[in-house]
């Protein structure tokens, strides 16, 4: 009774609700009975045994349903066997317990695998997120794989946590560059609230855009002690211009805002120029490579008649044009407080100059000290503009009209301003096309002019003729510190008058020479200059000039000849040195620190 009972268990065809397996089992069953010919070689002894050890017993049923169970085992086998045979009853009662055997290990196996593996957690939706990519990061460039954005982010929080220590101590903070995005600014802006420290705070390139500007409401009113804030390279664009300047029409501390490369337009410069209107504390206002066409550079020229304490304007790489200028020009001519200029790259042309300079010459009570107009499309006919403007002003100290076209026509007509101005310290005139008989003009000046100090002339090509021209003059006229003659192809020849010149001259401490082709002839010639006392001359840049070893060994040779080398500074990037040239220079430099105890810093 008791293999019947298990038979009736393990083998019924059709599900009832005596039945423990299901048909799939029964047919797996059938295969093993009827393709299994090894099987019938199990002797009946060790069949006993397996019966009696795994046999299943049905010990609750009553004898009625015993009895139902034998009579289902013998329909099964009727309808699963059309042979009645001893072979096949053999078979299945040595077969149907090693099936059970195997179910039963293969079910408990899944059971202890389950209680004994850990459960995983659903984490919530939200905290999916750094799985999706890096959130902060706090090195330029960093590039890391999603699958370590939970890592990176604890990290990342870490990190926040030190720069918020940083804001709550230091009085300069740079975070340039982090990328900690509108999120990471919520963050540090709340160390920034308890802050009365930091004086300058610098945010640049950190991917904040006009949604994050809102992390500074209640901050800048609140904290006084900030003085300069940079925003720059942080795409906030017009909207977030107007945040901003809502925000800081009650702040009484911040005198310097950086604002280049941001995205604004003109909507953003009029929310500026509304700022300017009531905020008497910023002095130096930067919106250098932005999107403002005339409409927002009329707006600030509003402002500029109502403001009282801006001194630097930066507009440098916006879209004025000539119109823009000519807007800005009428709040100059009402402004007495601006003292600083820039306005390089706007397209402002020989109209916009003129328009310009007429309002700067109307600027009544107003003392320019520096005025930015290069890469504006600037001629001669403009250039005259520029020249009637050097002549009347007594305040202006640093020009730039670099990048221009005024040739040589222009050059001679700021050259007879010069003659007559005595404030202008700096003046860059370089690559404006001008040749020879430009640079002669500007030369002539500077034998009576001693105020000038350093002469931007690089990107003209003045020829080995201009080169004589201005070291005639220099050799013992002017007071030259800073001489910039950059790709002004003056050749071996040209090199031959300056070195001339460097015997003399006890005023020039740099000298820029890059691109003029001196090859090694020119170096030479210099190396004869190198090897006499100069006390002036501290930095020489002599890079791509074509000059070889040869070269090399000259300059090396002159410069553990001098015994009281002044030089600090030698520039031979971009030449045509092997290891042989480069060695000689290491050698040079061991030598002069060995016998002066002078760092040379030597490049190649």
């Amino acid at each position: 009774m008791d293999c019947a009972s298990t038979l009736s268990i393990c083998s019924h065809p059709k599900p009832t609700a005596n039945s423990s397996f299901s048909t799939g089992g029964y047919v797996l069953l059938r295969r093993r009975l009827f393709f299994s010919p090894s099987l019938q070689y199990v002797s009946s002894g060790r069949r006993r045994l397996k019966f009696q050890t795994f046999a299943i017993k049905n010990a609750s049923a009553s004898s009625g349903r015993s009895g139902r169970a034998r009579k289902v085992y013998t329909e099964s086998q009727s309808e699963a066997a059309p042979s009645t045979s001893f072979p096949v009853k053999e078979i299945a009662s040595s077969v149907l317990p090693v099936g059970s055997f195997i179910v039963v290990t293969f079910v408990m196996w899944k059971l202890v695998e389950k209680l004994m593996m850990p459960k995983k957690s659903k984490a919530p939706v939200q905290e999916k997120k750094p799985t999706e990519g890096v959130k902060w990061s706090f090195a330029a460039g960093t590039n890391l794989l999603p699958n370590f954005g939970a890592k990176i982010e604890r990290e990342s929080k870490l990190r926040l946590n030190d720069f918020s220590k940083e804001l709550r101590s230091f009085s300069i903070v740079d975070m340039s560059g982090r990328n900690f995005g509108d999120e990471g600014l919520f963050f540090l802006a709340e160390s920034l609230a308890y802050n009365q420290v930091a004086e300058e705070v610098n945010f640049a390139a950190n991917g904040i855009t006009a949604e994050g500007i809102k992390a500074f409401d209640g901050i800048l009113q609140s904290n006084i002690s900030l003085k300069v804030l940079n925003l720059s390279g942080n795409s906030i664009g017009d909207e977030g211009a107007k945040v901003l300047c809502d925000i800081l029409v009650d702040n009484s501390g911040i005198q310097k805002l950086q604002l280049n490369s941001t995205n604004i337009g003109d909507e953003g410069a009029k929310a500026i120029a509304e700022l300017l209107k009531k905020n008497s504390t910023l002095r130096t206002l930067e919106l250098n490579n932005n999107l403002i066409d005339y409409s927002g550079f009329s707006g600030l020229a509003e402002a500029l008649l109502e403001n009282k304490s801006l001194n630097s304007l930066y507009l440098n790489g916006n879209y004025g044009g000539a119109l823009g200028a000519s807007a800005l020009a009428k709040g100059l001519e009402g402004n007495k407080a601006l003292r600083e200029l820039f306005l390089h790259g706007n397209s402002i042309g020989d109209e916009g100059v003129r328009a310009l300079i007429t309002g700067l010459s109307l600027h009544k009570a107003g003392k320019l000290t520096a005025l930015d107009i290069g890469n504006n499309m600037i001629t001669s006919k403009g250039a005259f503009h520029v020249a009637e403007y050097v002549k009347k002003s007594k305040s202006l100290l640093w020009l730039n009209v670099y990048m221009n076209d005024i040739k040589d026509e222009g050059a001679e007509k700021i050259a007879d301003a010069l003659k007559e101005n005595r404030s202008i310290t700096n003046i860059d005139l370089g690559g404006n096309d001008i040749h020879a008989k430009g640079i002669t003009a500007i030369a002539e000046v500077l034998k009576d002019n001693t105020v000038i100090t350093a002469l931007e002339l690089g990107y003209n090509p003045m020829g080995p003729d201009g080169a004589r021209a201005l070291s005639e003059v220099l050799k013992f006229h002017g007071n030259i510190k800073t001489l910039m003659l950059g790709w002004c192809k003056i050749g071996a020849k040209g090199a031959e008058f300056i070195a001339d010149t460097l015997k003399y001259n006890n005023t020039i401490t740099t000298l820029d020479l890059r691109a003029n082709g001196l090859s090694d002839e020119g170096a030479k010639s210099l190396a004869r200059s190198l090897k006499v006392v100069n006390e002036a001359l501290v930095s020489l840049d002599l890079g791509f000039n074509e000059i070889r070893d040869e070269g090399a060994f000259s300059i090396s040779q002159a410069l553990k000849a001098n015994e009281d080398v002044r030089l600090t500074s030698l520039n031979l990037a971009s030449n045509f040195l092997t290891k042989l040239g480069q060695s000689a220079l290491t050698d040079a430099r061991d030598h002069v620190y060995e016998m002066n105890e002078k760092e040379l810093s030597i490049g190649f």
